[in-house]
């Protein structure tokens, strides 16, 4: 069996992210991994702290750890790229989300930051129209391109392959699916 290719998709809120992991995991027939802090925050309410943050990182992991284990039990599976799993949010987001709200970040988002791996990245611009939601923060556009800027300095700082996606939602997913398939081609080149 082949490794499980994890692709993250992240950036700022209302930025389709949700909508681009359930698409792409349609393309390729596969799962993908919403983001735990929805569930969360619906929950528990949308007034969160700094401790709410960690409780919802290590709540992602879990998912994500999860759903891994859900998509390597299923037998008899027909994938078009390796074993996608399309993942909606990881600790870079936890760690943005704390440093921007609190500017501080726990070491056990940092720690995460560094054990764990993912194949690419797909880092949703703040070019779709805000869609209001009685979770989200930040409906302002300034707010939103600083924390677009904060996470394209994240991806630039790092190693894994990234792509940023702007667009209406079907030139996203064009987008998307483009830059995971010349991905896949040049590893399959590299060999």
């Amino acid at each position: 069996m082949e490794a499980i290719k994890k692709i993250v998709v992240i950036g700022p809120e209302s930025t389709g992210k949700s909508t681009l992991c359930a698409k792409l995991a349609a393309r390729y027939h596969t799962l993908w991994v919403p983001e735990y802090a929805r569930e969360y925050l619906e929950k528990n309410g949308a007034d969160y702290t700094f401790d709410d943050l960690l409780i919802i990182a290590k709540g992602q992991i879990e998912l994500e750890d999860r759903i891994t284990n859900q998509l390597l039990a299923l037998e008899n599976s027909s994938f078009t790229i390796q074993h996608s799993l399309f993942i909606d949010t990881d600790m870079y987001v936890m760690k943005v989300w704390s440093e921007f709200v609190f500017n501080d970040c726990t070491n056990w988002i940092l720690n995460r930051i560094a054990e764990r791996k993912y194949d690419l990245y797909l880092l949703c611009d703040t070019d779709l129209p805000w869609v209001e939601d009685d979770l989200r923060e930040y409906p302002d556009e300034k707010i939103r391109k600083n924390l677009f800027h904060f996470y394209k300095d994240t991806m630039v700082n790092q190693s894994t392959p990234w792509c940023i996606i702007s667009g209406n939602y079907e030139q996203r997913f064009e987008k998307a699916v483009k830059f995971i398939e010349d991905s896949s081609t040049k590893k399959n080149v590299q060999k």
